[in-house]
């Protein structure tokens, strides 16, 4: 594992705030919002559709925090790009929007220095104020919006109309507490990882943040190497993911299989009391991995002799199945999603930070050994025999 503490001298031109938001292109938006209503607590805000006299796409924007999710679907059949998008990759991440300072001039290094546009600069208006949009592409046909809204306050963008009305089911259920996205995770090809990372260093003056080779990332069957990339104020921070050859096909493979190509694996939702979230978020039905026995064992045995004092109980650590990585410094919690969606590509992970920066490298078997057992449910992992977990010692062995 690496961390790079060198970034340089701030770059000219605009800077990067935070993550804006994640539009998805998805089949049926309306039943998508309420899925993600009711599943992970999150409240409808603004809608355009037929009724705003958009006559080509519907979308739905729920909010959480400081986190908004925008759902597309297509409303005309002749509307083929879109729709042919969710026939390939069925439902996925489309846009990582970042909010930022100054939309054009970000944009105009960014075409400079070899960045695909997508879309111009434009401004959009309505009684809220105005806000700069322009487009531009990142790895697979995932894109990158940047968006200056400091003169405006509304609730999403021009375009969208407000939506007020509650979920009668929200005075049911627990509320989560999820807070704001900590970072968005590229699934790449092998040996597609370096020229991604390569590519926002280049284009959005990012900088390598942290990373680890499949020397560390590693179980019995699969591998993989990421490398953090972030912007200079680390506001922003984007793990770019390879697969590693290994004995069995890894998620990173899996997942760009079913994908088609590079995309978005998973988003990490950022909460300041895991212990409630995941608890409140389990009661609502969401599906999580789960560690093996053998994971806490370890785990106290290792906090035996850490600098760190970890505050929550780690009962209660065990008894939600969260996953703890450490330093001499501070700690994360953190758990997965199993995938949200029939396609094993799309997935959440909830993490809680207590001055430490890292990505949980310290869980990567137990993470791994958790989603191989997945995958081999699904028949996606072996390549000859199928590995047999062992609950005994939360081990896997290969059948016979």
């Amino acid at each position: 594992m690496t961390s790079y503490e060198r970034k340089g001298d701030r770059p000219e031109g605009g800077k990067f705030e935070a993550y804006d938001h994640v539009h998805f292109y998805v089949s049926n938006a309306k039943q998508v919002a309420a899925w993600y209503c009711l599943r992970l607590g999150f409240e409808r805000v603004a809608y355009r559709g037929l009724e705003t006299q958009s006559r080509e796409v519907a979308s739905h924007v729920v909010r959480q925090g400081k986190i908004l999710f925008v759902f597309s679907s297509p409303l005309n059949p002749k509307e083929t790009a879109m729709g042919r998008r969710i026939m390939i990759k069925g439902d996925a991440a489309k846009d990582v929007a970042f909010t930022v300072d100054d939309c054009r001039g970000l944009y105009k290094k960014a075409v400079a220095r070899g960045a695909v546009s997508v879309m111009e600069p434009i401004e959009e208006t309505d009684e809220n104020g105005t806000v700069i949009r322009a487009t531009i592409q990142t790895y697979g046909d995932t894109v990158h919006t940047l968006v200056e809204r400091k003169n405006y306050k509304g609730v999403f963008l021009p375009g969208f109309v407000s939506v007020s009305a509650k979920d009668p089911l929200a005075t049911l259920l627990p509320v989560p507490g999820l807070d704001f996205i900590d970072h968005v995770v590229g699934n790449q090809p092998d040996n597609e990882m370096t020229p991604v990372v390569n590519w926002y260093e280049k284009v959005f003056d990012f900088h390598r943040f942290w990373s680890v080779d499949d020397k560390q990332m590693h179980t019995e069957y699969s591998a993989l190497r990421s490398i953090v990339v972030t912007d200079w104020d680390e506001g922003v921070k984007m793990p770019v993911n390879e697969p590693a050859v290994g004995k069995r096909k890894s998620q990173i493979q899996e997942y760009v299989d079913y994908h088609g190509e590079a995309g978005v694996q998973h988003i990490a939702l950022n909460t300041d009391d895991i212990i409630t979230c995941v608890a409140n978020l389990r009661a609502r039905g969401l599906d999580f991995l789960v560690a093996p026995k053998q994971y806490y064992q370890d785990v106290r045995k290792r906090l035996a002799k850490a600098p760190i004092k970890v505050k929550e109980s780690l009962d209660k650590i065990e008894e939600l199945s969260l996953l703890i990585d450490f330093d001499d410094k501070g700690y994360l919690l953190q758990i997965f999603t199993k995938p949200v969606e029939d396609r094993p590509t799309l997935f959440y992970e909830v993490i809680q930070r207590r001055n430490h920066f890292g990505f949980g490298a310290g869980n990567f078997k137990a993470l791994f050994e958790a989603i191989e057992r997945d995958q081999a449910e699904r028949g996606n992992l072996a390549v000859g025999d199928k590995p047999v977990y062992d609950a005994s010692n939360g081990t896997h062995k290969a059948s016979k």
